[in-house]
């Protein structure tokens, strides 16, 4: 038969428990006084308004992004009128056509004109199992796309010599700098949720190899297996990328030998 009677609390413990009991007896009514002053100085300061109203982040992000997307239409106007009054002027000023000449010449390689070829295109996207659903020793980490996935496809596709690069609207160089917060992307200043697909022009049946031999988008796979990420790759023929509008901000750089 098993006993079920408490245990007896020996002094010893019975005197700790004794102290903590005083102690909380005076700490009670000091931090409930602290309370109320905050309480108090709060409602003084906001004089029954919202001290948080101006602090939406979720509407702080989308009106920064659409800052961002609206300066960066803006940009696009400007150095479209730049380079109509370069051609207009660039006959009659030889420094002018001189410059304009060598402008062009690295035009394609520095991504500032449009490219058109065979694409390959790569989506990511959540999971949408619920957490409840997940097989043993797996998190809702697990089940979003995280940083290094995305890095992971851009980096295999300029690996298999990628022409030129799109990440969800945006046209993107070797030097692009992918960020992820959460489950959304940061890309240039402005903010995107999956699914994040990636597009590349080039040699569409490299590309497609380098994808399959890629480590890190083989264990991203088996998640895809696992717990039902995203994960498609398609070619929808012949695309058209714009020219790379992102700022450039370094003079010149050293491959790390």
């Amino acid at each position: 038969m098993i006993d079920d009677t408490p245990a007896p609390v020996a002094p010893a413990a019975a005197g700790v428990r004794g102290r903590r009991r005083g102690f909380w007896t005076v700490l009670v009514p000091v931090v409930t006084a602290g309370a109320g002053i905050m309480f108090a100085m709060s409602f003084q300061a906001a004089q029954g308004s919202d001290l948080r109203a101006d602090r939406d982040l979720p509407q702080q992000i989308v009106a920064g992004d659409a800052l961002v997307a609206a300066r960066a239409d803006r940009l696009d106007a400007l150095q479209k009128e730049v380079t109509a009054l370069s051609s207009a002027n660039s006959p009659n000023d030889t420094r002018l056509r001189e410059l304009t000449a060598r402008a062009q010449a690295l035009a394609g390689p520095a991504a500032a004109t449009k490219v058109s070829g065979p694409a390959i295109e790569v989506s990511l996207n959540d999971s949408d199992r619920p957490l409840d659903s997940l097989p043993d020793n797996f998190t809702g980490d697990d089940i979003v796309v995280h940083q290094q996935d995305v890095q992971a496809v851009v980096n295999a596709l300029w690996e298999a010599g990628a022409e030129a690069m799109m990440i969800q609207d945006q046209r993107v160089i070797s030097t692009s700098a992918v960020r992820c917060v959460g489950n959304t992307l940061i890309l240039q200043g402005r903010v995107y949720s999956p699914p994040f697909v990636i597009k590349a022009i080039g040699d569409t049946g490299r590309m497609q190899q380098s994808l399959d031999a890629d480590p890190s988008i083989s264990i991203y796979r088996q998640y895809v297996d696992a717990v039902g990420l995203g994960y498609d790759v398609t070619t929808p023929g012949t695309l058209e990328f714009p020219a790379y509008s992102g700022s450039v901000d370094f003079e010149e750089a050293k491959p790390i030998r």
